[in-house]
C-alpha cells in the first residue's frame, strides 16, 4: 500500500526569519536594479539634452557670425549744375557720390555692374552705369561716383520749369536708384545671384547742392 507524501511546513521562528530575510534581500536587489536603471536612463537623457544645448549654442553663434547682411548705401554728395538758370537750361549735369559698404565680417560680395536711375516725380530723367563687375571684400567701403549729362540725362525745358517751381519753394526732391545683382562669397563658396535694389530721396536746395539734412542719408536696400 502506497501512502501519499504530505509536505511538511516548517513554521519554526528561525525558519520564518530566514524566509523573511530572503524576501527582503530579493526586494532590495530589485529596487537597487530599478534605481540603477533609472539613474542610467536619466544620465543618458541629461547627456543627450546637454549635447543638444551645446550644438544649439554653437549653431546659433555660427549663424550670428556667418549669416549674410545686406549691403548698406549712403549718400555722400549730390549736385546739379546751373540750377540758377531760370528760363532756359542747357548742358545739365548731375554729379553724385554714394558709398556702398559691406558690413559682413566673414563674407564678400561679387557685384554685377551697377545701374543708376535718377527720377523726379516718379518719372525717370536719367540713367547710367557705374563700375564694371567687381568684388568687394568684407568690412569694405566702395565709392560709387557718377555723372549724368548729355544723352544720359533727359531734362527738357518744361521739366526744368517744374524744377524751378519747386526751387522757389526751397527744395527740389529727386530719387536715386541703384540696381545690381550680388553673390555672397564665404571662403570658396559662392551663393546664387540675388538682385539688389537701393533707393533714396534727395533734397536739393536753390543753389543746386544737396541739402545738409540729406547728406549721409541711408538708402533703403532690399532684394527682389
Amino acid at each position: 500500500m502506497h501512502h501519499n507524501e504530505i509536505p511538511i511546513h516548517n513554521n519554526t521562528p528561525d525558519y520564518n526569519r530566514q524566509v523573511g530575510k530572503s524576501h527582503s534581500a530579493k526586494r532590495y536587489i530589485e529596487r537597487a536594479h530599478e534605481t540603477l536603471t533609472t539613474r542610467v536612463f536619466k544620465l543618458i537623457c541629461a547627456t543627450f539634452i546637454g549635447l543638444l544645448i551645446i550644438v544649439g549654442i554653437i549653431t546659433f553663434i555660427l549663424w550670428l557670425s556667418l549669416r549674410p547682411h545686406r549691403p548698406k548705401f549712403n549718400l555722400q554728395d549730390f549736385s546739379i549744375s546751373g540750377f540758377d538758370q531760370v528760363e532756359v537750361f542747357e548742358g545739365a549735369q548731375v554729379i553724385f557720390d554714394v558709398t556702398a559698404r559691406n558690413p559682413n565680417q566673414n563674407m564678400g560680395y561679387s557685384y554685377d555692374a551697377i545701374q543708376v536711375v535718377l527720377s523726379y516725380q516718379d518719372q525717370d530723367i536719367g540713367s547710367t552705369t557705374v563700375l564694371s563687375p567687381f568684388f568687394q571684400e568684407k568690412k569694405n567701403i566702395t565709392l560709387l561716383h557718377g555723372v549724368l549729362s548729355g544723352k544720359n540725362l533727359t531734362i527738357n525745358n518744361q521739366r526744368w520749369m517744374q524744377f524751378q517751381a519747386d526751387r522757389a519753394k526751397g527744395v527740389v526732391i529727386f530719387r536715386l536708384d541703384f540696381m545690381s545683382a550680388i553673390r555672397f562669397k564665404l571662403w570658396s563658396w559662392n551663393s546664387r545671384r540675388h538682385k539688389v535694389h537701393a533707393n533714396c530721396e534727395i533734397g536739393v536746395g536753390p543753389d543746386g547742392m544737396v541739402l545738409a539734412s540729406y547728406k549721409d542719408k541711408k538708402f533703403r536696400v532690399y532684394f527682389t
